[in-house]
């Protein structure tokens, strides 16, 4: 097929469906016959994937490259920035981290050129392989004291030679002074690449805003390409922490009420899409331990800073309720960095961290961890508990954890774990392929594991939600459903922007 100039869309600011859009248009070229491949050269997101080979990328162009049919690489995202407090961040390149910066030590500094140097080798790289490739900016094009060490937006489309869109959140309101002061502050260089305009999440009769989009071309000298309604029932995963504002924050009634403890550095919460799609489950995130009290069952999540979190949800009240309902009989399960949470102790020694050395857990399971400077990771195969069905996930932890008999009598005494537990001392949750184990399994009700993504396998949804006896319904195939959703997002932007001339411009002459 006829070779395709890169595309991008960058935003008049964050937070304006970018990444809805650069996903729909993956999946657009990939049905239209084409082979595209996703790319954003610098990302920041807590909410992270694991490549096949190992390495550590944004979630979101390990979805747009599952909407292009393709397994995720790390040239798809050379740079990630990870939060690790209000001012600082680890700095994952080329999916290895590198250490951790602040703020404005990443910003102001001098390494942006060999940052800005990787990102272009991986985009050269994708740019041989695919056609075309979908390049998505970050924030606003035009943060003006921020652009020369920019190496997301218009600094990589000029590089790229990209079309570019602007995308506006008609939403927030605002829409013509961010459109045209976006716009003016573009050098000519810029502006030139500048193909159009879309509108994103509209409200009601597109008819309406018939003047406004001649408004927009008159002052923009820009066509509007596309007026995209909002809707609600297209679902795309998200990488971006604002998503945790939208979700539930209250137990509910008729359901399994699932509650995820919403921490301040919670890391990967699409860990818990398929029991929010589940029609069985309630699933909410809350930090007040009243409504955690109500949950059937209570998950700690993956945190990006795990003794920060582990001291906060001791001073809000939220670690006593845990344990409270671990006492009770109610289900408590934890993953990644909330597996750690649950056990007896989280040691940092080489201040991985921060300076806190040391952290008592929470006492429910009779494992010790130690976090260490070297990251794990991995894609993995598994088997969970005693079950032959082979599941899927992936790894991304700094730290080891480890089981013992003397770390339960500390926790317990001598005679080891209580009651008629006795005989599950070191009893690991999982099997994985390469027959070590992973996690710890104190009893059905009480589990911790570092697999992110294992609520993405059907036998595990159902050995959780089989002591409540919830209604049966067919089990939720996520895989399928997600694919679904990328063909209704092509469909809907197909529908509201001039597909047409966004291939004109593409083919055209470079």
């Amino acid at each position: 097929m006829q070779q395709l100039k890169p595309i991008m869309f960058v935003g008049t600011a964050s937070d304006v469906g970018k990444s809805f859009i650069n996903t729909g248009f993956c999946r657009i070229f990939k049905q239209d016959g084409y082979q595209p491949a996703p790319f954003k050269a610098q990302n920041m997101s807590l909410n992270s994937f694991v490549t096949p080979d190992g390495l550590e990328i944004g979630r979101a162009q390990a979805v747009q490259a599952e909407a292009c049919g393709l397994p995720c690489s790390v040239n798809m995202n050379p740079v990630l920035l990870k939060p690790t407090n209000d001012k600082s961040s680890q700095v994952v390149l080329m999916g290895k981290p590198v250490g951790t910066q602040s703020a404005y030590d990443y910003f102001m500094g001098n390494n942006k050129q060999e940052l800005f140097n990787a990102a272009k080798a991986a985009f050269d790289s994708l740019h041989a392989q695919y056609n075309p490739v979908v390049l998505e900016g970050a924030g606003s094009i035009s943060e003006l004291n921020l652009k020369h060490r920019d190496i997301t937006n218009m600094r990589m489309a000029l590089y790229a030679g990209a079309d570019v869109y602007l995308v506006a959140d008609i939403d927030k309101g605002g829409i013509f002074g961010s459109v045209y002061g976006t716009v003016a502050l573009l050098p000519p260089e810029e502006k030139a690449l500048l193909k159009g305009i879309i509108v994103n999440k509209f409200r009601g009769d597109a008819r309406l805003f018939e003047s406004g989009k001649v408004l927009l071309e008159e002052l923009c000298g820009v066509p509007v390409v596309g007026i995209i309604p909002y809707r609600k029932d297209i679902y795309v995963e998200e990488e971006d922490s604002v998503a945790l504002t939208h979700k539930q924050r209250q137990a509910g009634s008729d359901k399994v009420n699932v509650v995820v403890v919403l921490l301040n550095r919670l890391s990967n919460f699409t860990d818990f899409t398929v029991l929010e799609k589940d029609e069985r489950v309630h699933l909410y995130y809350s930090n007040n331990p009243s409504e955690i009290s109500q949950a059937d069952i209570v998950i700690l999540p993956g945190s990006k800073n795990t003794i920060a979190d582990l001291v906060d949800i001791k001073n809000n009240g939220v670690a006593a309720a845990i344990v409270t309902a671990a006492k009770e009989g109610k289900t408590v399960i934890g993953i990644c960095g909330g597996y750690q949470m649950m056990g007896h102790s989280v040691a940092d020694p080489v201040g991985v961290e921060g300076s806190v050395s040391f952290m008592p857990g929470l006492g429910l399971l009779p494992v010790t961890t130690v976090l260490t400077a070297e990251k794990t990771t991995k894609q993995c195969s598994f088997r969970y508990k005693d079950t032959e069905a082979l599941c899927e996930g992936y790894e991304i932890h700094m730290g080891t954890t480890e089981s013992s008999n003397a770390v339960a009598a500390a926790m317990w005494g001598t005679d080891g774990l209580p009651g008629e537990k006795k005989d599950i001392i070191n009893k690991p949750l999982n099997t994985m392929s390469e027959g070590h184990g992973d996690g710890y399994l104190l009893h059905d009700r009480c589990w911790g594991t570092y697999v992110h993504g294992i609520l993405d396998n059907p036998v595990v949804v159902e050995d959780l939600l089989s002591p409540f006896k919830p209604k049966a319904t067919v089990p939720f195939d996520y895989n399928k459903y997600k694919h679904e959703q990328y063909d209704k997002l092509a469909q809907h932007l197909r529908e509201h922007i001039d597909i047409a001339y966004i291939y004109s411009q593409l083919k055209s002459e470079q």
